[in-house]
C-alpha cells in the first residue's frame, strides 16, 4: 500500500469520514483539503438505487450548471454549409462535415462536444464506433442533435453539461474548479443534484439517493447529506 503524502495526512485529518456535512460547509472543505498545486476540478459522485442493466431504471440527463464547470469546452460542429455560420457565431471552435468526419476516422478526437443537425446523422452514424465510447455522439436526447445549432453551442459552452449513471449505479460530474468560492459550487452542486432527482425512474422501489459525495483532484472525498437538499432523495 502506498504511503501518504504529508499533504493528504493534512487532508484526511480535516474530513471527518463518519459525518454527513451540509451542502454549503461542504464546498467550504473541498476547497480547503485542496493541496493541488493547479486548479483543480471539483467533482460530485451520486450512488444511486437503480439498476442501471433495466431500461426503466436508467437515468440520463442534461444540467445547465449556473456557474458553469470553469472549463473550456471543446465544440465541434457538424453541419451543412448553411449553418456553419450560425455555428461560428455561436463560439463553436471547429465548423465542418466531411472534412471532420475524415479526421475523426483517423483517430482525431480532441474535442469535449459534437453538435450536429439532424440531416447529417446519417454521415455520423459509420463513425459512431469511434464516437461512442468517448460520450462524443451526439444525441437528441441531450440536445446535441438539433436544428438550433447557435442556441446548442452557446449553451453548452455556458455550462451544459449531459450527464448517465454508470454500470455500478453512480452518476459522476465536474461541478466547478478549486477557485470557485463555495456558494458558486453549491448552487452547482444543488442544480445537479435536483436534476437527477427529478429523473427518479417510476420503477424504482426503495430510495434512490443512496449517497452524495464532494471530491477535488486528489483530494478525499466529503459525504454530503442529501436530505438537507429534497425529500425526493428518498
Amino acid at each position: 500500500m502506498a504511503k501518504l503524502t504529508k499533504n493528504q495526512k493534512i487532508a484526511n485529518a480535516k474530513v471527518d469520514a463518519n459525518k454527513q456535512y451540509k451542502l454549503y460547509e461542504a464546498c467550504e472543505l473541498v476547497k480547503e483539503v485542496s493541496y493541488a498545486k493547479f486548479d483543480a476540478s471539483v467533482d460530485i459522485a451520486v450512488r444511486l438505487g437503480v439498476d442501471p442493466r433495466k431500461a426503466n431504471q436508467m437515468v440520463r440527463g442534461v444540467v445547465t450548471l449556473p456557474h458553469g464547470t470553469g472549463k473550456v469546452t471543446r465544440v465541434l460542429v457538424l453541419c451543412t454549409p448553411d449553418k456553419e455560420a450560425e455555428a461560428k457565431e455561436a463560439g463553436a471552435d471547429f465548423v465542418g462535415l466531411d472534412e471532420y468526419i475524415e479526421k475523426i476516422k483517423g483517430g482525431w478526437t480532441d474535442v469535449d462536444v459534437i453538435i450536429c443537425t439532424p440531416s447529417v446523422m446519417a454521415k455520423i452514424g459509420p463513425i459512431g464506433r469511434i464516437l461512442g465510447p468517448r460520450g462524443l455522439m451526439p444525441n437528441p436526447k441531450t440536445g446535441t442533435v438539433t436544428m438550433e445549432i447557435g442556441k446548442a453551442v452557446k449553451e453548452v459552452k455556458a455550462g451544459k453539461i449531459d450527464f448517465k449513471v454508470d454500470k455500478t449505479g453512480i452518476v459522476h460530474a465536474a461541478i466547478g474548479k478549486v477557485s470557485f468560492d463555495a456558494q458558486a459550487l453549491a448552487e452547482n452542486a444543488a442544480e445537479m443534484l435536483n436534476t437527477i432527482i427529478k429523473l427518479k425512474p417510476q420503477a424504482l422501489k426503495g430510495t434512490y439517493v443512496k449517497s452524495v459525495y464532494l471530491s477535488s483532484t486528489m483530494s478525499p472525498g466529503i459525504n454530503v447529506d442529501s436530505k438537507s437538499l429534497s425529500a425526493s432523495a428518498e
